[in-house]
């Protein structure tokens, strides 16, 4: 296996993540700003607790780049103000996930994600901070682990904040669950796992106490069920939380389903919507396969439109893996 490529910074012995609540002081170029101190793994525990055998084929791919650029600069708004706010996601899967493990590099998607961002130049602010994030999970400089929505929670929560996260899947939640114990106080006081179905639980939860709310919503699609689901998990999230930002991933595949979907998100009532796509190859003449990916966002900041204006070019290029690669970046009217 060829080595795994660097971040900036200089390289430890030791490769194991760490993770603490509350913001980070910001990465210099050159150079390398430590998170907390970095324990090794002990050898005799076994790879496949740690980390999941689903998500894991995934992570760290465009999407994943797409999905969590977005995630990281929504949760650098919220952050802006000192009230406290919620963070819920439906599909949690594992939370992190190492991609030199045996599914991360069965398919290797990393490869075409990640791994093409780093080092790059004239990289704009928007991906910058989301490579940062994933850095602080790479102490020793080199891209070996990449962390999930609630990891990447985790690291932007303040004090008073709190974490809700679905994972239906028995696996894939037991290792999440063994991932946050491994964490510290205040990420287990902060973080609560549900061993259930994350669009029939969603409702539970909102409005959230704070009234201040980020809702991630991304399953994988494999079931053509979802993408109805993801529509009526919508409709009635915004019944009872209007106000919440809502963060929709979902696949670029030869499927109607993914169109009315779309469509249907973009004719729910009073709200306001930012929708973005990110397609890197031309589809498969066989149907399958990802080509792309996209995020709807309900109540987005207000900065996210130009957030992405400027980044969409910078990713285009860099991720393209033929010459069908483009972008589409759309908004609802807003009021005058």
């Amino acid at each position: 296996m060829s080595p795994r490529p660097r971040f900036l910074g200089t390289a430890q012995i030791c490769r194991q993540f760490t993770t603490s609540a509350g913001r980070h002081a910001p990465f210099v170029p050159g150079g390398f700003t430590w998170g907390n101190p970095i324990k090794c793994r002990d050898s005799s525990q076994p790879r496949a607790i740690l980390f999941s055998y689903r998500h894991a084929f995934h992570a760290g791919n465009h999407a994943d780049v797409l999905k969590h650029s977005v995630f990281v600069r929504v949760l650098d708004y919220f952050n802006r103000k000192d009230t406290p706010y919620w963070v819920v996601d439906t599909h949690a899967g594992a939370g992190i996930y190492d991609l030199t493990s045996e599914w991360a590099m069965q398919n290797g998607e990393f490869i075409d994600g990640l791994d093409r961002l780093l080092g790059a130049d004239d990289m704009p602010v928007m991906i910058r901070r989301y490579l940062e994030e994933v850095q602080h999970f790479n102490p020793d400089g080199v891209a070996n682990f990449y962390p999930g929505s609630p990891w990447l929670a985790l690291r932007l929560l303040r004090d008073r904040d709190r974490l809700r996260l679905f994972e239906m899947h028995p696996s894939e939640a037991q290792v999440l669950k063994h991932n946050l114990a491994q964490q510290d106080k205040a990420a287990t006081r902060q973080t609560l796992v549900y061993e259930t179905d994350g669009f029939a639980g969603l409702r539970a939860l909102l409005p959230p106490p704070t009234r201040r709310g980020v809702v991630i919503i991304d399953p994988s699609y494999e079931s053509k069920a979802d993408y109805r689901k993801t529509l009526l998990a919508m409709q009635e999230a915004l019944r009872r939380f209007a106000t919440g930002c809502y963060l929709v991933w979902y696949p670029l595949v030869q499927r109607r389903e993914v169109t009315d979907m779309i469509r249907n998100l973009e004719r729910l009532p009073n709200t306001q919507w930012l929708n973005v796509s990110l397609t890197v190859r031309k589809p498969s003449s066989d149907g399958f396969g990802l080509h792309g990916s996209g995020m709807f966002i309900v109540n987005p900041p207000w900065t996210l439109y130009g957030d992405l204006q400027a980044a969409l070019p910078w990713l285009e290029r860099k991720l393209a893996q033929d010459g069908h690669a483009c972008h589409t970046l759309t908004q609802s009217t807003r009021p005058a």
